[in-house]
C-alpha cells in the first residue's frame, strides 16, 4: 500500500478499511456514536482531568479499546498518569527542540509504505548508527513520542496498528549504557500503559550476543502480552519475512524495495505540520491541584 512520501493519511476510512473495524474492533456507526456519547459522559464525571471531546479525538482511545468507554477512559487516566510521572522529560514538548535529533541523526525513521495487513511500520536504530552523545536515550524517547502523537492522527493506524522493527546491528557498550534501567521501564511504561496505538508485533534484528544485555534489563517489565508479540530474527530475514512480506520491505530487511534512501530528515516536516495536535496534547492530563 503506497502513501503520499513523508505525509499521513488523515481521509476517513474507506469500505474496506470499516469493515476490518466492525470485525477486529466492534465499530459500527450505531456503536462508534453510542462510545462517543458514553466517553464523553465519563470524562465529565472525572473532574481531576482535561481531554478533548471531539469524536475525531476520542477515536483514538476508542478504537484500541475496541469501543468500550469505560476502557478508553481507564487507558486516558493511565495517559494522565504517565505524563505526570514524567513531567519534566514531556513537559511542553516542541519538535523543533527535537529538530536536530530528526534531522542530523537518523536513529528513529518510517517506512513510506505501509506492510500487507496495512499497519505502520516503524524502525529504530538501535546500534552503530545511534551515538548516544549525540542523541541521548531522552531525546530518542521524546523523537518517539512525537512520532505516536502524529501516527495516533491516521483512521487506517487506529485501525490497523503497528508494527516495530528494532534494528541493533553494531550495538556495543556505548549504546548499552544509555539504554538504563530507568529508560527501559519508561519505554515499558509507555508501550504497555500510555500508548494509545494497537502494536501488533515487535521484531528484534541483527542483534549481536551483547544484546542479551539489553534484554535482561527490559524483561523484567514486559507483560505476557507484550512479550508474546515481540520476535527475535537476528540475521535471519526470512525470519522476518514471515510476519511482514518482503514486497514491502526495502532491500535491508531482504526486501523487494529499494534500500532505505531517507530518515528523519524526511519526516520532520510531517511532524511539524501537526504542531496544532501537538500543542493541544501537551495540555491534556491531570489538572492542576
Amino acid at each position: 500500500m503506497s502513501l503520499k512520501p513523508f505525509d499521513i493519511e488523515v481521509d476517513a476510512p474507506g469500505d474496506e478499511l470499516m469493515e476490518i473495524a466492525r470485525r477486529e474492533l466492534r465499530e459500527t456507526p450505531e456503536m462508534r456514536a453510542q462510545a462517543v456519547e458514553e466517553l464523553r459522559a465519563l470524562l465529565r464525571e472525572a473532574k481531576d482531568m482535561h481531554f478533548s471531546e471531539e469524536e475525531a479525538f476520542l477515536l483514538i482511545f476508542l478504537r484500541p479499546c475496541h469501543f468500550y468507554a469505560e476502557s478508553a477512559l481507564k487507558m486516558m487516566r493511565r495517559i494522565a498518569e504517565f505524563k505526570k510521572t514524567n513531567h519534566p522529560l514531556l513537559h511542553a514538548l516542541k519538535p523543533e527542540e527535537e529538530k536536530l535529533a530528526f534531522v542530523e541523526h537518523n536513529v528513529v525513521n518510517v517506512l513510506t509504505n505501509r506492510d500487507q495487513k496495512g499497519r505502520r511500520v516503524l524502525l529504530v536504530n538501535c546500534g552503530a548508527a545511534w551515538d548516544p552523545k549525540a542523541v541521548s536515550s531522552e531525546q530518542l524517547f521524546r523523537v518517539f513520542f512525537l512520532i505516536h502523537l502524529v501516527a495516533q492522527l491516521e483512521p487506517a493506524t487506529q485501525i490497523n496498528g503497528v508494527v516495530v522493527v528494532l534494528d541493533f546491528d553494531g550495538l556495543s557498550l556505548k549504546q548499552v549504557k544509555a539504554l538504563s534501567p530507568s529508560f527501559s521501564k519508561r519505554l515499558i511504561t509507555f508501550i504497555q500503559d500510555a500508548m494509545p496505538l494497537r502494536l501488533k508485533e515487535v521484531h528484534i534484528l541483527k542483534q549481536p550476543y551483547i544484546f542479551n544485555m539489553v534484554w535482561a534489563l527490559f524483561k523484567p517489565f514486559i507483560r505476557e502480552k507484550l512479550k508474546s508479540r515481540i520476535f527475535f530474527h537476528g540475521m535471519d530475514m526470512r525470519k522476518l519475512h514471515k510476519h511482514i512480506d518482503p514486497s514491502d520491505l526495502p532491500a535491508n530487511y531482504g526486501g523487494d524495495r529499494p534500500p532505505i534512501n531517507y530518515g528523519g530528515r524526511e519526516w520532520y516536516p510531517c511532524v511539524y505540520n501537526y504542531i496544532d495536535h501537538i500543542n493541544q496534547w501537551n495540555t491534556f492530563g491531570f489538572l492542576p491541584n
